[in-house]
This record gives C-alpha cells, sequence and structure tokens, in this order.
C-alpha cells in the first residue's frame, strides 16, 4: 500500500512531512501513547473506544493535553477522505511535552497467515511484566524483543509471563483460555485491555458464555479445553501451541464463539454502543 498523507494536529498533509525531530526527547524516551484503529472495506470500527483508550493511557503516564475527543474523531475523519484505500489501520501517536502531538498515520494491516484459523497458532513464554499495564504506551522494548523471539521460533507471538509465572497477555495481544463455556482472563488492573477483548466478551456474554478473571499459572495450562489470542486486525486467534505443551485441538466452543465474532463484526458497522 502506498500512503500519500497522514494527519498532524488535525491537519492532513503529504506522507513526505511525516517526520520527529531527532531532538524530541519525549519520542526518544517513548513518552506517548498509541491506538491502533481498524478500517475496512471503507468502515471505521470502534472508534469511540479508541480514543477513549487513548485518553485513558495518557492519563495513566500523566500526559496532559488538550485535545477533546470530537477534535480527535474528526482529524480521523478528515484523514480517511483523503487515503484512497478500503483497507488499512489508523495509528494514533500522541507524544507528550510541552506541545503535544498527534499524528494519525494509514499502514497496511499485519494480517494472520489464514490457516491459523483453523489449526491454531504457535505461541513462546517470555517473562516481563510492563510498567504501565494499564496504558498503551511507547516503551515497547521488552515486548519487541519478546516478539522478535517469536518469529524467529516461527512463533505467531510471544505471551508475557509475570513474576509468579502467571500468563498475562502477548507481545500485542490479550490472551484467554477456555473450558467449556467458561472464559478466563487475567485481571483486568494487571494487563492492557484492547478494544477487541471488550467487543469479543460482549458477543461472549450475549451468547451465553462466562466470563471469569483470574491468574492464569503456565504449570497449569493443560488444565483447560483451549486457549485463543484477540487483537484488532486478527480478531480471534486460537492457539494451538504454547513453548512446548500441545492443546490436542482447537474447541467447539472457540470455534462457535470465532464465528459468531465474525457476524457480530459485520452487523456493527463499526459502531459498539
Amino acid at each position: 500500500m502506498n500512503f500519500k498523507y497522514f494527519s498532524k494536529n488535525g491537519q492532513v498533509l503529504s506522507i513526505q512531512e511525516a517526520v520527529v525531530p531527532l531532538s524530541n526527547i519525549e519520542y526518544s524516551y517513548g513518552f506517548g501513547v498509541y491506538e491502533n484503529i481498524k478500517v475496512r472495506n471503507g468502515i471505521l470500527y470502534f472508534v469511540d473506544q479508541h480514543v477513549e483508550r487513548l485518553f485513558k493511557s495518557a492519563e495513566v503516564i500523566d500526559l496532559k493535553h488538550s485535545f477533546s475527543d470530537q477534535q480527535i474523531k474528526q482529524y480521523i475523519q478528515d484523514l480517511v477522505a483523503a487515503v484512497k484505500e478500503d483497507s488499512y489501520n489508523l495509528k494514533m501517536l500522541l507524544i507528550g511535552g510541552e506541545s503535544p502531538v498527534l499524528f494519525i498515520i494509514p499502514l497496511a494491516p499485519r494480517f494472520p497467515d489464514r490457516k491459523l484459523y483453523s489449526i491454531g497458532a504457535k505461541t513462546i513464554t517470555f517473562e516481563n511484566e510492563r510498567l504501565f499495564p494499564n496504558a498503551k504506551t511507547l516503551n515497547m522494548l521488552p515486548s519487541y524483543i519478546a516478539y522478535r523471539k517469536a518469529k524467529e521460533s516461527d512463533a505467531y507471538d510471544a505471551l508475557l509471563i509475570d513474576s509468579s509465572k502467571n500468563i498475562i497477555e502477548g507481545t500485542r495481544t490479550n490472551f484467554f483460555t477456555i473450558y467449556g463455556n467458561i472464559i478466563f482472563s487475567q485481571p483486568k488492573e494487571k494487563i492492557l485491555e484492547g478494544v477487541t477483548k471488550m467487543t469479543v466478551l460482549h458477543v461472549a456474554k450475549k451468547h451465553g458464555f462466562e466470563f471469569k478473571e483470574t491468574n492464569i499459572p503456565l504449570a497449569e495450562i493443560s488444565g483447560y479445553h483451549g486457549a485463543f489470542l484477540t487483537s484488532t486486525s486478527a480478531k480471534i486467534v486460537p492457539i494451538k501451541q504454547i513453548d512446548d505443551f500441545v492443546f490436542s485441538e482447537i474447541p467447539e466452543k472457540l470455534k462457535e464463539l470465532m464465528q459468531l465474532y465474525d457476524e457480530f463484526l459485520k452487523e456493527s458497522k463499526g459502531i459498539f454502543q
């Protein structure tokens, strides 16, 4: 994809002007937050929720700014009007400092190999606990290293493990286990809750699934029927393998949830209330 435009503080500019000065210490030190919004077939998905989470992330790290949610939504619409593509992602990048800057950049989405939806994904584990688990910040070095190790192992993602040997989340995904129709995830104070997680759980509860927050020890992973990941571009990806442990199959209830979520996305037209 060859994108020609981006947005800086609401002004749609040529992509050649999308630069950050090397002297910008806030960017160099990772004092910023970001969000990724999905655009598919011209439909923007869950803009309200992504903008709200951008603001919450900024609040967590005390990044002060003067942008309003209505401003940012208008910036997004203006940029979408200029981009002549049907399906892509929008990355919102809010950098702090004396004069905070909001960049919105169109990017090509990273879709998983389609076969992962039917056979499941391989994952590895990596010991790391993020400094601000409830904020989507630019301080991503450990996650970057973990993801790189996953790619070197021909894995889809790395699962982060805390000091108590619990599985927390993926480097860019939310992690769940499933037993029957019960879905499990780490307590929300320990993780970055994704917008996709929010909408998946909405669909699950609507169709009779239960949801419980609990620690998920790596050593007890064999006690679940299955596991899966969620993210903006990938939706729901079932997990086949975690390190050396292999699930025997993708549970039928997980397959059901994946189908229900696909139907929800088609019906939602990008709006979640």
